[in-house]
């Protein structure tokens, strides 16, 4: 990681600058910048005197006797399988190299046609990412939720806050299908149920976007839930459109209407940005003629309940009959693959990694 590298130890340079403090506002940035780049190197060059070690050990082990070749050897492959594991994790964070991955997410889930059945998958989703956000050690929001009619969930919108969040939920954006004998039918007939996933990069630093005032209509309305001192009894709730895309966003679960207008704009401009991303992606997709698209009008992944149990990855093949072990939140197996998988748009491109460009 000649490039990080690099960078780290520019930026120490000048953090050991007398005039450094004199901008603060830059200084933190450097410094969040050197704790990224240092949670990269770190683990590599702790990895490469790991390597001296073994080579050490193994040279040292020769020279011991014949019998103790054998507690040697077990020892050593205990020691190489940790090393490994350790490996496995050193390259997912290698990956995350996206200019966002490391940004909290904004997680949202849709139901698709099929009435109350769409809507219970939906809420299937909902809970599973709760717990996939809860193995990880991540903080789950919920900025706005829609009922279905009858059970579950139209649609939730959900942040996910902790580290590289969207750089593993971008994994998961997609259409999910669900094969079932419907709880729903008195005829226990066999279902199948569709619900879309987006997500994307919570945007912090939005100076690159600007939208005129008279681009976005605000709308307050009462917020829903188990009532409270303002919940239900005043238009705390907002919801912004923004007019020349028609891209709705709300947000109901602070207290003040303040509040939920920040956090509603906040989720207007990362959906902006992503919009913008989006169309770049697919334009560079269909110069290099690329067929498939992670865009999240695809279909992903199937879980099927019934007449098997198998949870499918049909992007990468990865699969499991533990269904429940996946609704639980085990997830890691299929997000980890498709990291693993790359962007195919950027190998067509011939873009490199940012640690590979020097």
């Amino acid at each position: 990681m000649p490039g990080a590298q690099k960078r780290l130890a520019e930026i120490e340079s000048l953090m050991g600058a007398d005039n450094f403090w004199s901008n603060q506002t830059q200084a933190q940035k450097f410094i969040d910048e050197a704790s990224i780049l240092r949670k990269k190197v770190d683990p590599l060059l702790e990895a490469e005197n790991k390597i001296a070690d073994f080579r050490v050990m193994l040279e040292l082990s020769e020279g011991e006797p014949a019998s103790d070749q054998p507690r040697l050897e077990a020892e050593m492959l205990r020691d190489l399988s940790v090393f490994a594991k350790g490996l496995d994790a050193i390259e997912l964070r290698v990956l995350l190299n996206g200019p966002h991955d490391r940004n909290s997410c904004i997680l949202s889930i849709n139901a698709g046609a099929g009435g109350t059945e769409s809507c219970d998958w939906a809420n299937m989703l909902f809970r599973m990412y709760q717990r996939w956000a809860e193995r990880r050690g991540w903080g789950v929001e919920v900025n706005d939720a829609l009922a279905g009619e009858t059970a579950g969930l139209k649609s939730v919108t959900m942040v996910l806050s902790g580290e590289n969040a969207y750089g593993y939920c971008k994994a998961e954006r997609g259409v999910h299908r669900l094969v079932r004998i419907s709880p729903f039918d008195s005829n226990k007939r066999r279902h199948t149920s569709f619900a879309s996933v987006d997500a994307i990069a919570e945007i912090e630093e939005t100076g690159e976007i600007d939208i005129p005032p008279g681009e976005f209509q605000v709308d307050t309305f009462r917020s829903g839930g188990k009532g409270g001192q303002n919940v239900n009894k005043v238009e705390t709730a907002v919801r912004i459109t923004h007019v020349p895309t028609g891209l709705i966003v709300a947000s109901q679960a602070q207290r003040s209407q303040h509040q939920n207008r920040a956090a509603a704009m906040k989720l207007l401009l990362s959906r902006i940005y992503a919009q913008r991303a989006d169309a770049a992606k697919a334009e560079m997709e269909r110069f290099y003629g690329e067929k498939g698209s992670v865009s999240w009008g695809n279909q992903i992944r199937s879980y099927v309940f019934q007449p098997y149990r198998m949870v499918k990855d049909l992007r990468t093949g990865v699969q499991t009959s533990d269904v429940q072990g996946v609704m639980d939140g085990d997830l890691d197996e299929f997000v980890n693959a498709w990291l693993r998988g790359g962007c195919p748009s950027k190998r067509m491109a011939g873009v490199k990694d940012e640690e590979d460009a020097d």
